[in-house]
């Protein structure tokens, strides 16, 4: 028999060195570019770590829908859910750390029977009431790293608050842009359509006084009710991004259309933006925050998940008094009292130790390549948004003298063809071309600040003390 217990509790031992054996976490070996060194010079550190960035473009109207955002965005309400019930959870395992303290206090009244035995049938009453405790000591750290885990999920919840957070602000902003532009867009279409109904006018002119065909005036007026045509269409994109906004500013769009659809300018701001050091800011986006707090959540399971291969060792105990009468209830006679030290170990548990050890530890390596692919995916927006950025700037420089030249283009074509001296072909084709150079230079405006924007976001750029 005693070897039986040796040889079970080796066997128990054996399993127990398996489920603590460490394992070493696989994180990335080189999460950064090699090119983003400390001694680059295109980015530089100039904000602080909560800056409210849009700050910088200057238009109160985007300062305050991005604070109305804030305050009513149910997505942001449903974080604030996830952090309180998170804050649950830990009280709730801290609360492990504790004795389970009752009370119980009855009454008893019993009759024994009287065939049962050679004593005769008697009826007995007693009343009672005792204080009762039961504490598990913590001698191996199953509840620490319990309560360590649901700690380190609390801080999660905390950075998915302000990812949500980053991640709201520049959707107001960049939903604002995109109204912005299209807005600007429909200036430009409106200035060109007048413009091309001067033109128009002119061909009309001539083909009454026999300098022009037919034809001058057909084409003329193709290019008016073409340029026309595209108005509806912009007028329903503004309508959408007006729509979007109010979702995310939890209103009904009725409540925001009147102060939207009154035509705004997009924001002058086109600067060589100084973000800083690209390694040192990823640590500023709370969805990398986040999966590291994850990792350590798995791990401290993992520690629990070993801790309960080992003894859990109780302190039980009660006081209290019973009596057969009232008056006699609180005396010396009548005090009642239990200590109960105890030791539990669970000897074989078929494999479900074995495979709980086997499941944390799954469950751990997953949160570490899932922090691996956060990562990666940082430095790949990080890296698209800033390339991004700059060739928009470049494109808006280009852009800006192609329009001048159009400009021009269609001065001289208008010009000569008023003295009979070059067809109308070229003043049509100057139109065509100025509409779309200036409505590229419109959108390049617009996809350059939704380029910063995207760059901010990619680096965790701070919501604010607002």
């Amino acid at each position: 028999m005693k070897r039986r217990i040796g040889g079970s509790l080796m066997l128990l031992l054996f399993f127990s060195s398996m489920a603590f054996a460490q394992t070493t976490p696989r994180y990335l070996d080189n999460p950064l570019p090699a090119e983003w060194e400390e001694d680059a010079t295109l980015f530089q550190q100039v904000l602080p770590v909560n800056d409210q960035w849009w700050k910088a473009f200057q238009d109160p109207m985007l300062d305050s829908l991005i604070s109305v955002a804030i305050n009513k965005n149910y997505s942001v309400l449903t974080t604030i859910d996830r952090i309180n019930m998170a804050k649950a959870n830990l009280r709730i395992e801290r609360g492990n750390f504790f004795p389970t303290i009752g009370l119980n206090a009855g009454w008893t009244r019993q009759q024994s029977s009287g065939n049962t035995s050679a004593l005769p049938q008697s009826t007995q009453h007693y009343y009672d009431a005792s204080v009762n405790m039961s504490w598990e000591l913590d001698l191996f750290g199953s509840i620490r790293n319990r309560v360590k885990a649901q700690k380190e999920n609390f801080a999660a919840s905390k950075e998915e608050y302000v990812g949500t957070m980053v991640s709201l602000c520049a959707q107001v902003a960049s939903a604002y842009i995109n109204l912005r532009e299209l807005q600007q867009e429909l200036e430009v279409v409106k200035k060109n359509s007048v413009s091309q109904a001067a033109v128009l006018k002119i061909t009309e002119v001539r083909y009454d006084t026999g300098l022009a065909s037919k034809l001058d005036v057909s084409q003329a007026k193709s290019v008016y009710f073409s340029t026309k045509a595209s108005i509806p269409q912009i007028e329903a994109g503004i309508n959408q991004y007006i729509t979007s906004l109010a979702i995310l500013l939890g209103t009904y769009p009725q409540e925001v259309r009147p102060s939207l659809e009154r035509i705004g300018s997009l924001p002058d701001y086109m600067e060589p933006i100084a973000v800083g050091l690209p390694a040192d800011l990823l640590l500023r986006r709370p969805d990398i925050r986040s999966a590291e707090r994850q990792v350590n959540a798995q791990a401290a399971s993992v520690g629990a998940s070993k801790s309960d291969w080992l003894p859990k060792v109780f302190l039980n105990g009660s006081v209290g008094y019973a009596a057969k009468d009232m008056k006699d209830f609180t005396k010396h006679k009548s005090l009642t009292y239990e200590i109960a030290p105890s030791i539990t170990w669970t000897l074989f548990k078929g494999t479900q130790l074995v495979n709980a050890t086997k499941l944390a530890k799954a469950q751990l390596d997953q949160a570490i390549n899932q922090f691996n692919q956060t990562v990666l995916t940082a430095v790949q927006e990080v890296d698209n948004a800033m390339n991004a950025y700059q060739n928009s700037i470049k494109q808006i420089v280009a852009l800006r003298e192609v329009r001048n030249q159009g400009v021009e283009t269609l001065t001289l074509s208008l010009d000569l063809y008023k003295q009979g001296l070059s067809p109308f072909q070229n003043v049509l084709d100057a139109q065509r071309s100025l509409l779309s150079y200036e409505n590229q230079l419109v959108q390049a405006k617009g996809n350059s600040l939704l380029q910063l924007i995207a760059m901010y976001q990619a680096l965790g750029g701070g919501w604010g003390n607002l």
